[in-house]
Formats: C-alpha cells, structure tokens, sequence
C-alpha cells in the first residue's frame, strides 16, 4: 500500500499514515516530525531506523490477555503525532530526526533477534508507531512467516487507511484513551477523541486483540464522571476489554502535578466495575493484578509486577469451570 496521494489541483502530497492528514508540500515535514515530501512522494525519515530497543515481557506493553509470560522484542524510532506534556518517553518521542539518537537495522535483522531470543512476539512501542507504519508493517510481515506476532502500543490516532491495513499485519493493540475531554485531547494533547474512539472500536472489529490504558493525571481526567464515561465506553464495545489504570508521575512538562495516589486508582476501579467492565488492572503501582474466572473467581494467571504464571487456564479455558478466557493465548 502507498500511504499517501496526491492533493488534486495542488503540487502537496497527503500523508495517509495518521488521522493528522498533513498535506505536505516539496521539502515539508508532517506534524510528527519523521514524514516528508521528497520529490512528490512520502518518506519516511526513520524507516529502519530504531531509538530504543528491548526485549520486554509482554506485560510490560502492557498487554495482560495476549500471550501471558512471554517476550516481546520492542522497538520504536524518534518523533509522534502528539505533544503530551506528561510523555515518560519525550526524549525520543518529541525529538526530530537527529542521526545521533537513532541505529540503522534491517528488517530481516529485527526478525532474527526476536527468534533468537525466544519472543513471541514484536512490539512497536516507545513512541507513536503509526508514524513508522511502513517499517512496522514490513517487520511484521516477515515474523509471521516464523510465527511471531506483533503488537502495537499506540495512542490511537491512525488514519482510516492504516487502521484498515492492520487485518493480517497485527495481531494485538493497548490503545491509550487518555481522557474524554475533546478540548483536553486537541489543546494539550494534538489529538482527537472522535478519532480515537472510532479507532478502538474499528480495531477490535477486525478481530485483534485490544486492551486499553489510561494513565490517570490528577486534575486533568481525574473527575469521576470523566473516568465514568471512559469506563462505559469501553464497556459499550465489549465489557470484557481489559481496562489498564495506570498511576501518573511528574515527568517532563508537568513536573507540578502529584502523584495518582492509591485512592484515585481504587476509586477508578470501583467506577469501572459499576459500568460492567469485567477486567480492570492497576498500573505503576504494587497493587494485586490476578486474572481471575469471570464464573467461578478460580486465579488463571497470577501475576507479581511483570511477571505473571499461568496456573488455571488449560488452553484458554478456567481449569475449574470450563470457561473461555478472552484473549489470544497460543
């Protein structure tokens, strides 16, 4: 797929990668700082180009249904679509391209150090992967072929066209709903809550596997009736989503703000529960994150930190009750 065209009437090409749609013209960077016109076509600055890179428990995404116990080889490059001021990654996520900061690997390199370490699967984390779909895509392409999967840590705010093109190419996704306050979304965040709505609801109707995060920050979406209707939302595309509620801590441009304190999280957990959610983990804090049996409470997967033991599935179903856990276990 060409992930971007041509403006009618008009020498600017369109950038197809993220919902942002920046119309670009010769010699012109899009808003995520990696994306440019060249010569009437779209290049993407950090294809094969890599700023972080780790091998990761799965949990760590975080994803807690999809491949429990296992590794992720994780990866991401510089730049992002959004300018969260309380980002935990900003030194590569807010920076552009500079040579220093970035290694050069192949494909086919990527693929072989997953392999060789055992991982189950890729991550396309750290910052916004949409904004390197190309070099994402081409990477998980090939790790099928050695039955690997891949999985994308994203903020949600894809176009239409990529979020189209996932069907085959992902297998799981943590989208962030970091609020549910247009104004929050497009004033401090550079995104749009429409679009990231549409989104979680259009990649789980694919069939991959999503679960959702939301890092709670005191006095930005921290309101009861905010996390309510995040909460219900979530649960009006499927109750049985896992729900992450992660505590904040001052990073970056928000240096200013306290803490998420235990109490926010618990109330959070209570709000979620009321609206049906079936799965909600703590994140950032020592607090229990067993999965246990919808129908029966038996603990399927325990779980310490990013560690975590499957010790009541036979598959995917409850040893005790027979049950089907949601998710992709194999």
């Amino acid at each position: 797929m060409q992930f971007y065209k041509k403006k009618e009437g008009s020498d600017r090409i369109i950038c197809l990668l993220c919902d942002h749609y920046c119309q670009l013209k010769e010699g012109q960077i899009g808003i995520c700082g990696v994306n440019k016109n060249e010569y009437g076509k779209l290049k993407n600055l950090v294809y094969g180009k890599i700023a972080a890179l780790n091998i990761d428990p799965i949990e760590k995404k975080p994803l807690y249904h999809f491949l429990p116990s296992s590794s992720a080889l994780s990866f991401g490059t510089v730049g992002c679509n959004f300018k969260c001021p309380f980002c935990q990654n900003w030194n590569i996520s807010q920076e552009k391209i500079i040579e220093t900061n970035s290694k050069d690997v192949s494909v086919a390199q990527l693929v072989s150090l997953a392999k060789g370490y055992g991982c189950k699967s890729i991550a396309y984390t750290y910052n916004e992967p949409t904004i390197f779909y190309p070099f994402a895509k081409d990477v998980a392409l090939l790790a099928k072929k050695s039955d690997i999967k891949s999985v994308f840590v994203t903020n949600g705010f894809e176009s239409k066209e990529v979020v189209a093109d996932f069907k085959g190419v992902i297998d799981a996704a943590n989208i962030d709903l970091k609020s549910f306050n247009k104004s929050y979304y497009k004033k401090e965040l550079g995104g749009n809550l429409d679009t990231v709505l549409r989104n979680i609801k259009d990649i789980y109707e694919l069939g991959v596997w999503v679960e959702v995060t939301t890092l709670i920050v005191p006095t930005k979406n921290d309101s009861n009736s905010e996390l309510r209707e995040i909460a219900k939302f979530i649960a009006s595309v499927n109750r049985y989503i896992p729900w992450h509620i992660s505590a904040f801590h001052p990073d970056y441009k928000q240096t200013n703000l306290p803490r998420t304190s235990a109490d926010m999280l618990l109330r959070a957990y209570e709000i979620g529960k009321e609206e049906g959610l079936e799965f909600i983990y703590f994140g950032n804090v020592g607090f229990d994150n067993d999965t246990k049996c919808p129908n029966c409470s038996e603990v399927l997967i325990k779980r310490s930190g990013f560690n975590s033991e499957v010790v009541g599935l036979d598959g995917n179903r409850c040893k005790n009750c027979n049950r089907v856990l949601e998710g992709v276990f194999k």
